[in-house]
């Protein structure tokens, strides 16, 4: 018996092995994805070489094939085949062998395989036995499962079958899938879709290749495909494209959605379905990641592996899944008739998100540096003008105040479910019958998790929580009617009543917990009732992409796909937040379309800041001219440092104390104040539909060259030439002034530039003469590049994308993330923002900057403490790798002494730094993940997991190494730690939201409680409480980073709930004073570190207490008041958890925004809620200890209180129902638990 090895993908496989049965030989096969998973079948794959005849490989780039490769046995007969001759030197045979070999697979089918085995028998293994030449087979074709024969074109398809329905579907396949029988899946879209449309499937082959006479992708669709498609399905899970830009250019020529299905390639449904994951995030890199970056959606699994009965060996072919393709073809039918509609007979539901924990009536509209409101009145107007019989409101303040003088939100604090059905607000009030046939038809386990949480339809009251928004014993779903649209308020998620407490917030008992049974009748409302054609979510982000569920790949028991039901889904996101956007896209079946970033302007100087830099100028000066003078000053200047709390950023007493210098003082002060000034700020928000105009557009792109330093490094060197002052040092080093100055100069290049000077006049108004001939290179690649940016911008339409997206067009795919680190390719918006290769995280860029970093935290922690820090713990989030290339990654692989090892631009491997190259000892860590961390890149946690397991396996002494000392204490490899599989968020700012907590102890237990689940290799959540106090135990710091002005510790509760709750959890178990700690790494050639203190007031100082952020928020009425009630409830929430927030800050927010006539009068008439939540929030810090309040203060506080709680009550009208109000009810998790036992 000749035993032949074969080392192949799973394509390949199935067809291979009927080939050697049919020859009788013993084929061994590996297949290649097994292996790069798990390096044991790596081993026992090189020992089955000892009993081998012949060994067939089909060889990739990655790192493993290195040591198969090297345990060939010598003199054993290896034959390395393929598309390309890339890698057939692996081969020990003549290469024509192995061209002959290749050509016959290339060819494929069983026939070819056949004699493939054949020709290599006789020509290798000198056996005699009868081989035919590779005969050539199809490239490409349109396929039929009732057919025996390929088709050659549409017309002669359809003179075969006919065409019968309004509707035309094409599907296209890879001709693997044909050439090895691989179709059932492929037969049962068919079927399902023959149903209500005439159906071309068209395989191709990977790529073009003009010598074998195969056709690209795209020149298949146009050969093959009839005229005019409603919809496309590529099953094509991995694209190869020569040229992808011709790929997206066929697909907007289409005019129509590409669709992709998912296929499982190694898990049987019945293993998908027990999975908490859906799908692996390996898998997830090529057959979800690869097709989003070509503009692919509605991801929903339809087919999954086959493997034997008996050994549980995959067949490597593929089952259907007839209940998942059924809904995938629900779906696509709806968007294929929501392109037959005309204009007016479309329908359309709008979603607004709010914040119910941040006060549900104070914000409507929630949506990142998004005016939510303004936009969605910018749609109508725009919608009404294509024609649409929709009602539009002139503003976004016309929208709100309708929104709210009917109530049409969901019950909270100050509103009665009672209230708003009378004034209006209800869209429909559902009967428990009609809501039953909806219901009934759920899944079982979907069915009893509901009725066990809130009742039985509609609701019932449970311990105590009323059924969520039920009157007179129907449902009611809030919302506006606009004729055609519809404009809801989302539902809340996880609570009920009109109410705010732990009581009534029944999601911080269970983050897995099913929406409401409002919840769910609301999105069933819209799909069906009101038969919406498309539903458009706006605003980053919701709660419909977070609600519980699998990762990827969901399935019918997934609360997001029973949401979404089948209407189409667009969701306007923003751009520069792709982890999330992500997640709703892979979730939710959500076509993004992207909005532009705010405008980011400096931060600038006011007040007691503008003072004190007056005060310090005037100082430098008097020190030369003036030495009386310039003493009086510095009894001022210390009174400006008190007041400001600079005095605390620099530690002016410590510096006294040390006999500092004043010189060395004012040094140390003038370095905050210019970090102040430098901080940029967003300019108020972006409005969808808006691009930003004048000096508005000239921030922008600065803001976008600003972070190479490109732009300003010109100036300084154009300055010098000319004679004015410049400096040849790092932008870092440059004195402020100049800086300032040149920042100016820069400003007016670009403005010059886009207002179409031509450049030798921009030059010239820039210096004053022309620039020499050295310096015209780099003012001529300036000049295109503001150009380019500029060009980009204008070439954004937001709007006309949306409109393109309801009519079932094709939105254009295009990059995400942060446009104001450098990255322009980012605009235009309006697109269909994909993320990126995740095997690329961390960069070499990204590795200089984490390895800085590390050192950075270390030598901190060593300048406060006078030791090493022997366990650092990390928040680690999706933003690392989207926003930072993995800067963060890079420090901790950096702090346990591993470093990522790179080929052709991957991350293959790592590498262990040895003690003597290190330098000091290997820190130990405790990371807690985030869920859209664990759903998006989930191969760097298992890449974390095996260089953290490697160095604790280190045969090293504990005093070098403290993940093997903490390793002897705390038996458990884990490091990483996240919440519940399938669940999001921390538990710990629900707690604070809802006041469900009497002591530090009662936030620790729920942080704990939430995240105590291990994360790494071959391991997806397992609980892991004991293991997770145990790292938690040795924690000396805890650690984050801002890479970011567009976003910062205040801008979203989830900073201080995991961040804040990760150092709660350590201070509690632990017993010690944990310090917290910010990393800053939001300019190219500056990392530092610096105290949690220390970054709350430069954050609260550059923008949340800074007028000119306060205008820019103001500009944007309800909006604006809203989000900045969000930021002072952060500003508690980082207090609660750390205690880290200055007395004096508390005491400015309520002289700034409550007892400020006119900000008082502003949020009065804007929105009182807000202003409410406000005040409830600090007078609740007052009274818990968390602020020593001014006398003064808190007695103006609690007068502004009564008039602020005055003025609500009688916007109310006597609607009835029972209210919170203002009242703080608290009760912890711990009483609440006992209440129920009792």
């Amino acid at each position: 018996m000749v035993n032949i090895t074969l080392i192949s993908w799973g394509s390949e496989i199935s067809l291979l092995k009927k080939a050697a049965e049919r020859i009788d030989f013993n084929l061994t096969s590996w297949n290649v994805y097994e292996l790069k998973a798990d390096d044991s079948k790596v081993r026992a794959c090189i020992e089955s070489f000892a009993d081998s005849d012949l060994v067939l490989i089909h060889p990739s780039h990655d790192s493993y094939w290195d040591d198969i490769i090297e345990g060939f046995p010598k003199d054993l007969p290896v034959i390395s085949y393929g598309f390309s001759d890339l890698f057939w030197s692996a081969s020990t045979v003549p290469l024509s062998v192995v061209s002959a070999v290749s050509t016959y697979f290339l060819y494929g089918g069983l026939e070819n395989l056949y004699n493939m085995l054949a020709f290599c028998a006789v020509k290798v293994l000198g056996m005699d036995l009868h081989y035919d030449e590779p005969t050539v087979t199809r490239w490409e074709g349109i396929y039929h499962p009732d057919s025996p024969f390929i088709f050659d074109s549409s017309d002669e398809y359809f003179m075969y079958r006919g065409k019968v329905h309004e509707y035309n579907v094409g599907i296209i396949f890879l001709r693997s899938q044909w050439i090895c029988g691989d179709l059932r899946s492929v037969d049962a879209l068919i079927r399902e879709f023959e149903k209500f449309s005439n159906v071309t499937a068209v395989f191709c082959f990977s790529s073009s290749d003009d010598d074998l006479g195969a056709l690209s992708g795209e020149e298949c669709i146009k050969r093959y495909m009839p005229e005019k498609l409603d919809a496309l399905i590529d099953l094509r899970s991995f694209i190869q494209s020569r040229d992808r830009d011709a790929l997206i250019r066929c697909y907007k020529e289409l005019s129509i959605p590409v669709f992709h299905p998912l296929t499982f390639y190694h898990d049987t449904e019945e293993e998908w379905h027990s999975s908490r994951s859906g799908m692996s995030g390996s898998e997830a890199a090529w057959t979800v990641a690869l097709p989003e970056f070509s503009g692919m959606t509605e991801m929903i699994p339809v087919s999954f592996a086959e493997k034997d009965a008996e050994s549980g060996a995959e067949t490597n072919l593929r089952l259907p899944s007839e209940e998942r393709i059924v809904r995938f073809s629900k779906r696509i039918f709806r968007w294929m008739r929501l392109s037959k509609k005309s204009n007016a007979e479309r329908k359309i539901a709008i979603i607004l998100h709010n914040k119910p924990c941040a006060s549900s009536e104070g914000t409507v509209g929630s949506g990142a540096n998004l005016d939510t409101l303004e936009s969605v009145s910018n749609v109508l107007r725009a919608l009404k003008r294509e024609g649409y019989n929709v009602r539009a409101p002139e503003s976004g303040e016309d929208l709100i105040n309708e929104i709210m003088s009917k109530k049409a939100v969901s019950e909270f604090r100050w509103t009665s479910v009672d209230e708003i059905v009378k004034k209006g607000g209800a869209l429909a009030l559902i009967a428990p019958d009609d809501y039953m046939q909806f219901f009934s038809a759920l899944p079982e386990k979907v069915r009893s998790d509901m009725i066990k949480t809130w009742g039985n339809p509609p609701g019932e009251e449970i311990d105590g929580v009323p059924p969520a928004m039920v009157y007179n014993g129907k449902i009611v779903v809030s919302g506006l009617n606009f004729e055609n649209a519809i404009v809801c308020v989302q539902p809340k998620r996880g609570c009920a009543g009109s109410r705010c407490d732990g009581k009534a917030c029944k999601l911080l008992h269970d983050p897995e917990i099913p929406p409401t049974h409002q919840y769910l009748a609301t999105y069933n409302y819209i799909g069906e009732t009101f038969d919406a054609d498309v539903i458009i979510h706006v605003g980053t982000h919701g709660n419909l992409e977070f609600l519980p569920g699998k990762s990827i790949g969901l399935s019918g028991s997934c609360y997001p796909d029973i949401a979404i039901g089948n209407i189409p889904h667009l969701y306007i996101y923003n751009s520069d937040n792709p982890p999330e956007g992500t997640t709703a896209k892979r979730r939710a079946c959500a076509t993004i379309v992207n909005h532009m970033q705010t405008v980011m302007a400096n931060s600038e100087l006011y007040g007691s800041l503008k003072e004190l830099e007056d005060q310090i100028s005037e100082y430098r000066r008097a020190a030369v001219t003036d030495k009386a003078r310039a003493h009086a000053l510095t009894h001022t200047i210390e009174d400006l440092l008190e007041e400001t709390g600079i005095g605390l950023s620099i530690n002016l007493r410590g510096l006294k104390y040390m006999e500092a210098s004043f010189d060395e003082i004012i040094e140390a002060a003038h370095k905050v104040v210019s970090e102040t000034y430098e901080t940029k700020i967003p300019d108020g928000m972006h409005i969808f539909g808006h691009l930003p105009e004048g000096d508005r557009r000239t921030e922008m792109i600065y803001s976008i060259l600003e972070y190479e330093g490109e732009l300003l490094e010109f100036i300084y060197k154009a300055k010098a030439e000319t004679g004015a002052p410049g400096n040849d040092n790092p932008a870092s080093a440059v004195d402020p002034e100049i800086k300032k100055e040149s920042e100016g100069i820069a400003k007016s290049f670009i403005s010059y530039t886009i207002s179409r000077e031509i450049p030798e006049i921009i030059s010239r108004n820039l210096f004053g003469v022309a620039l020499s001939p050295g310096l015209e290179p780099e003012f001529r690649l300036l000049y295109e590049k503001i150009n380019d940016i500029n060009q980009r911008i204008e070439n954004t339409d937001e709007i006309g994308s949306l409109l393109n997206g309801i009519s079932g067009g094709f939105i254009e795919p295009g990059p995400s993330g942060l446009v104001t680190r450098g990255n322009p390719e980012i605009l235009p918006t309006g697109r269909n923002m994909y993320s990126l290769d995740p095997y690329r995280v961390p960069t070499k860029a990204a590795w200089r900057i984490g390895s800085r970093l590390a050192e950075e935290v270390i030598n901190r922690y060593i300048n406060d403490n006078g030791k090493y820090p022997e366990n650092i713990a990390f928040y680690w989030v999706s933003t690392d790798v989207m926003w930072g290339d993995g800067e963060v990654f890079s420090q901790i692989l950096k702090l346990i002494g591993a470093e990522p090892v790179w080929k052709s631009g991957k991350v293959v491997s790592f590498r262990i730094i040895p003690y003597d190259e290190l330098n000091r000892p290997r820190i130990d860590v405790t990371i807690k993940i985030s869920g859209i961390m664990r759903d998006n890149f989930y191969n760097c946690i298992e890449f974390m997991d095996d260089a953290v397991k490697a160095v604790l396996n280190l045969d090293e002494p504990d005093e070098i190494n403290f993940l093997r000392k903490h390793g002897r204490e705390n038996p458990s490899t884990s490091r990483i730690f996240g919440n519940r599989p399938g669940t999001y968020g921390n538990g710990v700012n629900l707690a604070v939201y809802s006041s469900a907590w009497k002591e530090e102890a009662d936030l620790a237990d729920i942080f704990l409680e939430w995240n105590s689940y291990s994360y790494g290799r071959d391991n997806f959540g397992t609980p892991a409480g004991d293991d997770m106090v145990l790292s938690l135990k040795s924690v000396d710091m805890t650690f984050n980073v801002a890479m970011t002005d567009e976003y910062d510790l205040l801008g979203c509760c989830c900073y201080f709930g995991n961040h804040g709750g990760l150092t709660i959890a350590a201070r509690s178990v632990s017993h010690k004073d944990v310090p917290v700690y910010y990393g800053d790494t939001r300019h190219r050639d500056e990392v530092e570190v610096r105290t949690i203190a220390d970054e709350i007031r430069r954050v609260v100082r550059t923008k949340l207490l800074n007028p000119k952020w306060i205008d820019g928020m103001k500009r944007h009425g309800y909006k604006g008041a809203g989000d900045i009630s969000k930021r002072v409830t952060h500003v508690y929430g980082w207090e609660a958890t750390t205690g880290e927030v200055d007395d004096s800050i508390f005491d400015n927010i309520t002289e700034t925004f409550v007892l400020d006539e006119d900000n008082r009068s502003f949020f009065s008439e804007k929105n009182p809620w807000a202003l409410e939540e406000i005040s409830r929030r600090l007078l609740e810090a007052e009274a818990r200890n968390l602020w020593n309040a001014d006398p003064d203060v808190l007695d103006r506080l609690k007068e502004a209180y009564m008039d602020i709680e005055g003025d609500i009550e009688d916007r109310m009208d006597d609607s009835g129902g029972n209210i919170q109000g203002g009242s703080i009810d608290v009760y912890s998790l711990k009483e609440l638990n006992i209440h129920r036992e009792r």
